[in-house]
C-alpha cells in the first residue's frame, strides 16, 4: 500500500479529538440541536475514515466495503448539513427534514447491505462499482447535493451575512473555512467515481481540518451571532 493509503488513520484520530471538543460544547448547550447534529456528523465522518483505515490495514472484504459505502457515500457530510439546518431554520421545519432524511438513509443503507457484489470488479481501492444493484449509486448524488446545499451553502450564506459588518470578521472567516471544508470531500468523492480513491483520502483530511478551524474561529469569536438559534 502507498503511504497515502494510511492518511485515513490520521483523519480518524483527528475526528476523535474533534468529537471530544464539540461533544463537550454540546453538553454545555444541550438545547442546541445544531450542536447535537454536528457532533453526530463528526462521529459519522470519523467512522467513514475508520473503515478506510481498516481497509488499508486488513484489505478488502464485503463488510468493509459496505460499511465504507454507507458511512462515506450516505453519512459523510449529511449530519453536519442537518446541524446547519437546525441553525438556520425553524425547529419544526428542521424536524420534518430530519424525519425524511432518516427514512431515506435507512432505506439506502438497507439496499447497500442487501445488494450482491461483483467480485470481478474488486480492486485494492474501494470503489462503488462493486455494487451489482447499480441503481443505488444514483441515490448517492441526491444525498450529496443535499449535504452541499445546506453545509456549504449554509456556511456561505452565513459568511455573506457577516461580511457586511466588520464587527463579524471572525465569524465571516470561520464560515468561509467551514464552506471550504465541506467542498473538499465532495471533490474527493467525485474523484473516487473515476477510480482515484486516494484523492478522497487527502480531501477528507483537509476537509475536517478546515471545518474544525472554522468551528474554532466562530466559537472563540466574541461578537453575537446573527442567527437566533445560536443565541440561546
Amino acid at each position: 500500500m502507498p503511504l497515502v493509503a494510511y492518511i485515513p488513520i490520521s483523519t480518524t484520530l483527528f475526528s476523535i479529538y474533534f468529537f471530544y471538543v464539540i461533544y463537550n460544547h454540546w453538553k454545555q448547550k444541550k438545547e442546541a440541536l445544531y450542536l447535537l447534529w454536528w457532533t453526530i456528523g463528526v462521529v459519522c465522518y470519523g467512522i467513514g475514515t475508520l473503515v478506510e483505515s481498516l481497509h488499508t490495514i486488513y484489505g478488502w472484504s464485503p463488510f468493509i466495503f459496505k460499511a465504507w459505502y454507507i458511512a462515506g457515500a450516505f453519512l459523510g457530510g449529511v449530519p453536519l448539513a442537518q446541524g446547519t439546518i437546525y441553525l438556520l431554520m425553524k425547529r419544526k421545519t428542521a424536524n420534518i427534514l430530519s424525519s425524511i432524511l432518516v427514512v431515506v438513509l435507512v432505506i439506502s443503507g438497507i439496499l447497500v447491505v442487501l445488494s450482491p457484489l461483483d467480485a470481478s470488479k474488486v480492486t485494492e481501492k474501494l470503489n462503488g462499482n462493486v455494487l451489482e444493484w447499480t441503481f443505488i449509486r444514483y441515490i448517492t448524488p441526491f444525498i450529496n447535493i443535499y449535504a452541499v446545499i445546506f453545509l456549504v451553502g449554509g456556511a456561505f450564506y452565513s459568511a455573506f451575512k457577516y461580511f457586511r459588518n466588520t464587527e463579524f470578521k471572525g465569524r465571516f472567516w470561520g464560515n468561509v473555512l467551514i464552506a471550504i471544508g465541506g467542498i473538499l470531500p465532495g471533490i474527493g468523492g467525485t474523484a473516487t467515481k473515476f477510480g482515484h480513491t486516494y484523492v478522497l483520502y487527502i480531501t477528507e483530511l483537509l476537509g475536517i481540518l478546515f471545518i474544525f478551524a472554522g468551528y474554532q474561529v466562530i466559537r472563540n469569536d466574541r461578537s453575537l451571532s446573527v442567527h437566533k438559534n445560536q443565541l440561546s
